[in-house]
C-alpha cells in the first residue's frame, strides 16, 4: 500500500503560519520522510464514495478534520462514508506544536453553518456524526453556543443519528461546557493530548489541569453521556509519564481514551522523538483496560474519532 502523503492546501493571501514553541527543530532523531515503518503505511484517498464525499464538504462549504489534520484513516473513513465536520471556520487561535491546522486570526462566525451540517449529515445517512472545531480563544464562549446549535441541528435534520463532539477546552469556562452539555451529545470529548511534562513544547496555550478539569466537569455534570479523551505518542514521553497520565485521565471519570502515534505533519512541526511499535500500544490498551476504562482504542494510526462509532453508550 502507498504511504498517505501530507495534504497540502494553499490559500491565495493567507499569511504563513507563525511557527509555535518547538517548530522547526532539527528532527535528529527520526527523519520523517525515511523512517516511518510499515506498520504506519496506509493507501491513498480514493474511489467514488471518497469523491462524493469530498464534493459533498466542497458543495456545503464545509470543513473536516480528516483533511486539516492529514488524518491518516481517511482514505477508510471516507470510503466508509464518515468523516468528522470542524465547525467554526479553519482557522485556530493556537499554535499547537504537533498540529496541521492553520494558525492565525478567525474569520466571522457563521452563523448557518450548523444548519448545513445538519443538511450533511442528513445526506450521508450516518448513523454517527463526530463534530470538532478549532480553537476559537477570541470568541466569550469559544464557540460553545455553534457547538450546541450543531447538535440540536443534526438531531432535528438526522433524528436517528447519535452525536459526538470533540472540543475545545473554552479557556476552562464553566458556563461554556454547560451550554454544550445541555445540547446532549452522546458523547463529549476533550483531548488531553500529551503528558503534563511536555505541555509547554507541545500545547503552550493549554494547561494540562485544566483540561483534566474538562473531563471532570463532563463527569461529574453530565454522568449519563460518554466521557471521552485521547493522546498521542512519539513527542519524547516515556512510559512510566504515559502510565500516569492514563490513571490520571480515569481519575476524572473518563470512560474512553484513544491512543496514537504522532505523525509529525511537516518540518516546521515538532520532531518525531521515536515510533512506538504496535505491541506497545497493546500493553498499553490491556493497561487501560485493567484501570478501569469501559474501552480504549490504542495503535498507532489511532486518532479521535477512529472508530467513533464504537464508543457510543460505553
Amino acid at each position: 500500500m502507498a504511504e498517505l502523503a501530507p495534504i497540502r492546501f494553499e490559500i491565495p493571501g493567507e499569511t504563513p503560519r507563525p511557527r509555535s514553541r518547538g517548530r522547526g527543530e532539527a528532527n535528529t532523531v527520526v527523519p520523517i520522510d525515511r523512517a516511518r515503518p510499515d506498520w504506519l503505511k496506509v493507501r491513498l484517498p480514493t474511489g467514488p464514495t471518497y469523491e462524493n464525499l469530498r464534493r459533498l464538504m466542497r458543495t456545503k462549504e464545509l470543513h473536516t478534520v480528516c483533511e486539516e489534520a492529514h488524518c491518516p484513516n481517511m482514505a477508510e473513513c471516507w470510503g466508509a462514508g464518515t468523516a468528522t465536520f470542524m465547525i467554526l471556520g479553519d482557522t485556530c487561535t493556537r499554535s499547537c506544536g504537533f498540529c496541521a491546522v492553520t494558525t492565525g486570526r478567525p474569520g466571522a462566525v457563521d452563523l448557518a453553518e450548523p444548519v448545513r451540517v445538519g443538511e450533511a449529515v442528513s445526506r450521508m445517512g450516518l448513523g454517527h456524526a463526530v463534530v470538532t472545531s478549532v480553537n476559537r480563544d477570541e470568541l466569550p464562549d469559544g464557540g460553545a453556543g455553534i457547538f450546541a446549535e450543531t447538535i440540536r441541528e443534526i438531531r432535528r435534520q438526522s433524528p436517528g443519528t447519535t452525536v459526538e463532539v470533540l472540543i475545545p477546552d473554552f479557556l476552562g469556562k464553566p458556563e461554556a461546557l454547560d451550554a454544550v452539555l445541555d445540547a446532549r451529545p452522546e458523547v463529549l470529548s476533550h483531548n488531553v493530548e500529551t503528558v503534563s511534562r511536555l505541555y509547554a513544547r507541545v500545547r503552550p496555550q493549554a494547561r494540562y489541569e485544566r483540561s483534566l478539569g474538562v473531563l471532570r466537569r463532563i463527569a461529574e455534570n453530565a454522568p449519563d453521556i460518554t466521557c471521552k479523551t485521547g493522546i498521542m505518542l512519539g513527542l519524547g514521553e516515556t512510559k512510566d509519564e504515559v502510565i500516569a497520565t492514563m490513571r490520571d485521565i480515569i481519575a476524572q471519570g473518563t470512560h474512553v481514551l484513544t491512543i496514537g502515534q504522532y505523525l509529525r505533519p511537516s518540518p516546521m512541526h515538532l520532531p518525531i522523538e521515536r515510533y512506538w511499535t504496535p505491541a506497545e500500544f497493546a500493553e498499553l490498551r490491556d493497561a487501560g483496560m485493567t484501570m478501569g476504562y469501559r474501552h480504549v482504542e490504542s495503535g498507532p494510526l489511532v486518532r479521535s474519532s477512529y472508530h467513533a462509532e464504537r464508543h457510543v453508550g460505553v
